[in-house]
């Protein structure tokens, strides 16, 4: 047999789109030719591919070799096509049975020796194929494949009872992908045992793995908020937008607590439903980042540092890569010292901050990232970091603090629901911690995540997440609340958004107390969370 093919996938998006390796053995002067928008990893297939088949004592066919990676306008990358290609290679030649690669998926680089080496994205591509398994068997119309909703586009696996797909990867790689359900993931270490255990050879037969015990692996620990010192309306502005999905600005100078604060919103979340947890998963896997079991269920959080480019913040490249936006999918965005960030890049944020989804456009290729990410932001008043410090310690003319301040434009403000200030603690306070210690995250998370199923209950989604005519609905206040809405809005001139975020925040803060509608007095607390955009 001439003809070899071979199933496997690409990283592209986190979503792993599946990729046919066709290998054509054809008479002719010998050579070796990869076609299908290969980029310079997978054009160098051809050496590695060469050397481990050699180093593994198989025939290396010395006729016209040409390798199809289909679909042709896909863009293929990294080292994992590489054992797809010498398998269809030895298929091709008669050296392990065609029939033995049918219904069966492959993935992973190869060394000189033909050893399987670990690679990125074996999360993402169980996703994928447990995602086609399950729209083949709905007759291909993807009813168990939830692709639609933000946080389950990569979620998805069988319903019916049939053969689980099976997935052949690295050894070091195989861990990660068992994790995903509906899947028989079997990992190898070298290719002469795989190609031993296609071929049926008796003692040489591998198993699929078991996914590892999670239980028994170590979770980063969560920072608590019984650390915190002081700073109770920081404390409660958390809370409340932890329980709504509110992103929050925090301003202060420096050492009041900003960035401890920001650490601990992780914690106050609701815990990760099923397909919150696959697809936050295969995102961080098909990244540069990798993804590691013990971050299984945790609430990703990404903190950037002020010099990152519009390319990391919201993704880039070509072809297309995910940025931090997007890494921080169903978690936390922490962005430190805000104004220090690049203005171009900051306002690359509003579009995806609203729509929860950015898309990338190049001129081959479109890519459509999920970003539904909570933003805390931190920065200090000004430079120098003690406007407004009763002690005079400022130095900052005017002029200085007002261009500082400019960095930050009033359409990516608009989008912040709460914006708070944080004062610095004075010596009472810091003395006070053994005697009062903060409340813990335990007991806040509860909170909030009774607030969030009231909100699940009610309209499917949380109160940041709500349309205009669905906050007319959803959050209209009781007289006295609208009236001293209407008189808030006239008196700060509100946009049109900012009021009705104002009325997001006020519904988020009633269902924290359980209340039917927003009262006065929490309109009145809403408020009071855009009352630290005056010191602009």
């Amino acid at each position: 047999m001439s003809l070899a093919v071979v199933r496997s996938r690409a990283p592209a998006s986190g979503r792993a789109p599946e990729v046919t390796v066709e290998v054509h053995l054809a008479n002719g002067l010998p050579s070796f030719s990869i076609v299908g928008l290969p980029d310079l990893e997978v054009r160098e297939s051809r050496e590695r591919v060469r050397a481990a088949l050699q180093n593994c004592g198989f025939d290396f066919p010395v006729r016209r070799i040409t390798v199809n990676l289909a679909p042709a306008d896909l863009p293929k990358e990294s080292g994992r096509f590489d054992l797809p290609i010498a398998l269809g290679i030895l298929a091709a030649s008669g050296q392990i049975p065609a029939d033995s690669l049918l219904h069966r998926e492959f993935a992973g680089e190869l060394s000189l020796t033909g050893a399987l080496r670990p690679m990125r994205g074996a999360f993402a591509m169980a996703c994928g194929t447990a995602r086609s398994s399950a729209a083949h068997t709905n007759g291909g119309n993807g009813a168990a494949a939830t692709l639609g909703a933000p946080g389950s586009e990569l979620a998805a696996s069988p319903t019916s009872h049939h053969t689980p797909p099976q997935l052949y990867l690295p050894a070091a790689s195989a861990a990660e992908a068992a994790l995903v359900p509906g899947v028989d993931v079997y990992g190898a270490t070298d290719l002469p045992s795989l190609c031993a255990h296609l071929a049926g050879t008796p003692d040489a037969r591998l198993g699929p793995v078991a996914a590892p015990d999670l239980a028994q692996i170590a979770s980063a620990v969560v920072p608590d908020m019984a650390d915190v010192i002081g700073q109770r309306a920081a404390r409660r502005a958390l809370e409340v937008a932890a329980a709504g999905g509110h992103h929050v600005l925090l301003i202060g100078p420096p050492g009041a607590g900003k960035s401890m604060l920001a650490a601990r919103l992780p914690g106050l979340l609701p815990p990760m439903t099923d397909d919150e947890a696959l697809s936050s998963a295969a995102l961080l896997s098909a990244s540069q980042v990798g993804f590691n079991p013990s971050q299984w269920r945790q609430r990703p959080f990404r903190a950037p540092h002020h010099s990152s480019s519009a390319a990391a913040l919201v993704g880039g490249r070509n072809p297309p890569q995910p940025g931090e936006i997007t890494l921080a999918h169903l978690g936390v965005l922490f962005l430190d010292e805000l104004p220090e960030f690049d203005r171009v890049v900051l306002e690359t944020l509003r579009e995806p901050l609203e729509a929860g989804r950015i898309t990338i456009s190049r001129a081959a290729l479109q890519a459509d990232f999920p970003a539904a990410c909570q933003l805390i932001a931190a920065m200090n008043p000004c430079p120098c970091g003690w406007r407004g410090d009763p002690g005079g310690r400022c130095r900052c003319t005017p002029e200085i603090a007002a261009r500082y301040l400019r960095k930050l434009s009033g359409p990516l403000l608009d989008r912040i629901d709460i914006q708070l200030e944080v004062p610095a603690l004075t010596p009472a306070e810091l003395s006070a911690r053994s005697s009062a210690p903060g409340e813990a995250s335990a007991p806040i998370a509860r909170r909030v995540h009774a607030a969030r199923e009231r909100q699940l209950i009610r309209q499917g989604k949380t109160n940041r997440e709500l349309g205009g005519r669905e906050v007319d609905e959803v959050c209209r206040p009781d007289g006295a609340g609208e009236a001293l809405l209407r008189e808030a809005g006239a008196r700060f001139g509100w946009s049109a958004r900012t009021y009705y975020r104002v009325l997001k925040v006020a519904r988020t803060i009633a269902d924290l107390a359980g209340a039917a509608m927003p009262s006065a007095q929490q309109i009145a607390e809403a408020i009071q969370y855009r009352r630290a955009v005056g010191l602009f």
